[in-house]
């Protein structure tokens, strides 16, 4: 009778303990003995390790295990068994080895290497553990993204990526030629969502955003996504408390669902759960110049802050903090006036702490028709290209507030490493491109 072996993947080992299966893998690492080789062993969905003794497999078996080389790729045969020396907990015992496809002179070698190095080879680099760990947590973001709004009733629109407006200002704006118009790669969706909120009152966009600006800092990026719903009858509190449930959800998410994840990646996670505990701490752009100051910042009220302050003011509350109502001069167009001062707009940016910075930046928009029409020339933009904005304050407006979350950022943040271009290994860009 033929015996019949269960195909499965390494993530679902602890359900065949004791029992013969067939793993297709790649070789990450391997060492050895004259009589025992240890594979370590990767197949998309966790690393383990295969044991093959000399005494238990035929001297062929033995050799191809000597002799596999690293990302060589096989189906391995053998018996599962429970380890508690490793991390992961399983291990399998292997009696088989069919090589699919051989491996040579594979350029990321155990050793350490450079970011520019695995820049030119990050399409390689996707397969270390550092950027499976990051990936993978990346992808329970975006699933708990859809999970969170869907039961808050959000509707998911798609903004266009080619736009003939700059809601950010027209300095960081990639040109292009749209059938000799001309046209930007878009810099937010956010616009086109107050549209859809006066529709179905509370939507949100996710998609790609472009800065035409070259990094200065480990913590931008000239093309990222972005989160960014829109709510209306929303005032600034509503939203505030809607970005703090939010924020925390994404966190217990990943708790949940990436344990193995943040081990790999050395992750705090007492330290990331407590990230969880609200309401988060809410100061004034006003008192955030104070206690900067207080503090031997050499800050002056009107600027906007830097990482160095951003990273005070987080690790000075130990937790997510929300900085409410900015300087208008350092604000978009679309911020609502505050209702007693006219030199700060209704805005929040919530900072990250352990030096992660801005992670959401939002506000209450403003519902004057008059006004942003006034605003909208003086920032130098064209009238005709936000007719159909304005018209949002012609037909029924009424109190609206959104915000958007960088995908990446909040990344980096929650897998607590220190480099965002290191943590998204392969940006949807040529690859060779170092913004």
């Amino acid at each position: 009778m033929t015996e019949t072996i269960p195909t499965i993947q390494i993530k679902d080992a602890a359900k065949y303990v004791g029992q013969r299966v067939k793993i297709g893998a790649w070789l990450r690492q391997k060492r050895g003995s004259g009589k025992m080789a240890f594979l370590q062993l990767r197949d998309g969905t966790a690393f383990f390790q295969g044991v093959v003794a000399k005494a238990d497999v035929s001297e062929e078996v033995f050799e191809t295990a000597k002799e596999l080389k690293q990302e060589s790729s096989m189906y391995v045969y053998g018996v599962i068994h429970a380890d508690d020396r490793s991390s992961f907990g399983y291990e399998i015992k292997i009696d088989r080895i069919d090589v699919i496809g051989e491996s040579h002179d594979y350029p990321i070698t155990p050793k350490e290497h450079g970011t520019d190095f695995l820049f030119d080879e990050r399409h390689l680099y996707l397969r270390h553990i550092k950027p499976f760990a990051t990936l993978k947590i990346r992808n329970t973001l975006i699933a708990a993204t859809y999970e969170f709004f869907n039961k808050e009733g959000f509707i998911k629109l798609d903004a266009p990526l080619l736009t003939g407006s700059a809601p950010e200002g027209t300095t960081e704006l990639f040109e292009t030629d749209y059938f000799g118009q001309e046209a930007y790669l878009s810099q937010t969706g956010q616009l086109y969502a107050e549209a859809g909120a006066m529709a179905f009152s509370k939507v949100f966009t996710f998609g790609p955003a472009f800065r035409a600006e070259k990094s200065k800092t480990r913590r931008h990026l000239t093309e990222f996504w972005m989160i960014e719903p829109e709510m209306a009858f929303f005032d600034q509190d509503a939203s505030l408390e809607l970005q703090e449930r939010y924020v925390s959800f994404l966190i217990e998410k990943v708790l949940e669902q990436n344990d193995q994840e943040l081990d790999l990646l050395g992750r705090d996670k007492e330290l990331l759960r407590s990230y969880t505990q609200l309401p988060f701490p809410r100061i004034s752009y006003d008192e955030a110049i104070q206690l900067l100051q207080d503090n031997d910042f050499d800050v002056e009220w009107g600027v906007d802050f830097g990482s160095p302050e951003e990273t005070f003011l987080a690790n000075h509350f130990s937790k997510p903090v929300f900085i409410v109502n900015f300087p208008k001069a350092i604000k978009a167009f679309y911020m609502k006036r505050h209702p007693e001062r006219e030199d700060v707009v209704v805005s929040a940016d919530l900072l990250a702490p352990e030096g992660y910075g801005e992670i959401i930046g939002g506000s209450e928009r403003d519902t004057d028709y008059d006004y942003l029409k006034q605003r909208i020339e003086d920032e130098g933009l064209g009238l005709d290209e936000y007719n159909w904005y304005l018209d949002l304050r012609k037909y029924g407006s009424v109190p609206h507030s959104g915000f958007g979350l960088g995908l990446e950022r909040m990344v980096t943040f929650v897998t607590g490493e220190e480099h965002i271009r290191e943590a998204i290994p392969f940006p949807r860009m040529m690859h060779r491109l170092r913004p």
